[in-house]
């Protein structure tokens, strides 16, 4: 990797960091300059502007990130109703980096910047529409082998085990990772209901 692709990548690492624990609008580029250790002109080399850096961030190491943990465990399903509740479990309790006083950082972007950028909402829901789509798909698999009830509909179940993660990331912002137990057993009945 060359000096400039590194000073890129640690920009983009740096910026992710700082915007996980303060929220988008909240980190300047002096903020990210600060601890990146680069100057305003390399900065401004790399990105025209703060929007430009933040879709470049959210492509480049939210996604991958986010869809190692969300999407990848899915994709081979054989058992839908243990594996999605597997993912979940270690999606908010085993991935180091996600904590629990910061919420999750796409659900974050999504809560502070959907509403303000096009461009950000888009790259978003690219992240949101492909675990919705491995968890549709691990829930007809289930269907296939008799796991899961044949009227289930998949696109409503991935709809609400999406929706049910925003909610108690957000929550636990204020109660702390305890409340994550709950839900994981709630999602357990769900998911076995499914059946």
């Amino acid at each position: 990797m060359s000096k400039a692709e590194q000073t890129r990548t640690t920009i983009l690492q740096k910026s992710f960091e700082l915007i996980y624990r303060k929220g988008y609008q909240a980190t300047s580029i002096d903020n990210i300059l600060a601890t990146t250790q680069v100057t305003k002109g390399a900065f401004f080399y790399h990105f025209k502007n703060k929007d430009e850096m933040g879709l470049a961030m959210i492509n480049e190491v939210l996604y991958p990130g986010m869809y190692a943990a969300l999407v990848e465990p899915l994709l081979n399903s054989k058992d839908p109703k243990k594996e999605i509740h597997q993912m979940m479990r270690n999606v908010l309790l085993k991935v180091p980096f996600l904590r629990a006083k910061y919420g999750c950082p796409a659900v974050n972007l999504i809560d502070e910047m959907s509403p303000l950028n096009s461009g950000f909402k888009d790259a978003l829901l690219k992240l949101t529409n492909k675990w919705q789509e491995a968890i549709m798909k691990s829930i007809e698999q289930g269907k296939i082998t008799g796991d899961i009830r044949a009227d289930v509909n998949a696109a409503h179940a991935a709809c609400f085990i999406v929706a049910g993660y925003s909610g108690i990331r957000n929550m636990g912002k204020a109660m702390g990772s305890a409340c994550y137990a709950i839900y994981l057993q709630e999602l357990k009945n769900y998911l076995e209901n499914l059946g």
